[in-house]
């Protein structure tokens, strides 16, 4: 009985730790993502999107496996500009799951990287207020790129969420309507170490960045520091 207890004792113990390093993993790998895209500006994300942009959305190595009948998810990492009007610096990052087998065709066997920026107010506050249905809840787009292309289209000025996919090096716009958004409390917690979603994350100004999560966030303030509303 006692070898048992201590087994017990242990697991208490470890499956906390595990729990959070693979948290640490996602905010790593997000950086990793977005540092890649970000760093080829000629055939990323034009500059002025991301400006505009109030929230940032990554979705490292999502597989079509991860998409099944009953839903499993991809698994990524959120953060938007604080402040009243968005003007402020970006904000701690929160967990964000997303789900939706309807692009998992879309998706192919290869892993493909997802980023997402969400334009305006209504769009992040229907991100971050519940579940969010991409083309009904909120009207999202496949994403335009490089630095010079036009962003200035009626889909693009529209739209409340922009969204791009890598995969095998290749990037591009994305459509990802149909598939749904939402805050991963399971693994805020574990990252947190308290109960905790998205929106109180983002918006409570008084949860500090994980170590771990500072050069995705040191990323984007270097980046876009400003808020061109």
């Amino acid at each position: 009985m006692r070898n048992y207890a201590r087994l017990a004792c242990c697991l208490l113990v470890a499956l906390p730790i595990y729990a959070q390093q693979k948290e640490d993993t996602r905010l790593k790998d997000s950086y990793t993502v977005l540092k890649e895209i970000l760093g080829t500006p000629d055939k990323g994300i034009p500059t002025d999107l991301l400006n505009k942009s109030v929230c940032v959305v990554v979705y490292p190595s999502v597989k079509k496996a991860a998409f099944v009948v009953g839903g499993s998810y991809g698994r990524g990492v959120l953060t938007c500009r604080t402040g009243a009007n968005y003007n402020g610096a970006w904000s701690a990052p929160a967990m964000f799951a997303l789900e939706g087998a309807s692009f998992g065709l879309q998706i192919g066997g290869e892993a493909t990287d997802f980023v997402l920026l969400i334009m305006n107010q209504r769009g992040a506050q229907s991100v971050l207020s519940s579940k969010v249905k991409l083309g009904a809840d909120a009207s999202a787009a496949a994403g335009p790129v490089g630095r010079t292309t036009s962003a200035e289209t009626d889909i693009v000025m529209e739209a409340e969420i922009l969204s791009w996919s890598r995969a095998r090096g290749v990037f591009g716009g994305v459509s990802l309507e149909g598939s749904t958004m939402r805050s991963d409390d399971g693994a805020n917690k574990d990252l947190y170490g308290k109960e905790i979603n998205a929106r109180e994350i983002v918006h409570g100004g008084t949860v500090k960045t994980p170590a771990d999560g500072q050069p995705l966030i040191d990323l984007l303030q270097k980046t876009s520091p400003k808020h061109a509303s």
